[in-house]
């Protein structure tokens, strides 16, 4: 099963005792400082979680794969994430 951004707000609001609006807005700010920080092409590290990188790819020869036609893809941002150390033992019940 998939955590959602609603679920996210009621584990704020039952273990830190937040009404359901203020835990839907802390959800929502920290999201959007997250966003916008990689939108400027920053990096965001969260601390024993990981790293969400930003990286620039450069166009490339592609080809679709429906038709088999030679394309060039264009350059683009991709965000990737490496997670910390200590949640990949968590992860793995180390």
């Amino acid at each position: 099963m998939t955590l959602t951004k609603n679920e996210i707000v009621d584990q704020i609001q039952n273990q830190l005792g937040f009404a359901k609006n203020r835990s839907k807005e802390i959800t929502e700010t920290l999201l959007e400082i997250m966003k916008s920080t990689m939108e400027s092409g920053e990096d965001v590290l969260v601390s024993g979680f990981g790293k969400f990188c930003v990286r620039d790819k450069k166009k490339r020869k592609g080809r679709n794969p429906a038709t088999g036609e030679d394309a060039i893809l264009p350059a683009r941002r991709v965000v990737t994430f490496k997670c910390s150390g200590k949640l990949r033992q968590r992860v793995n019940g180390d």
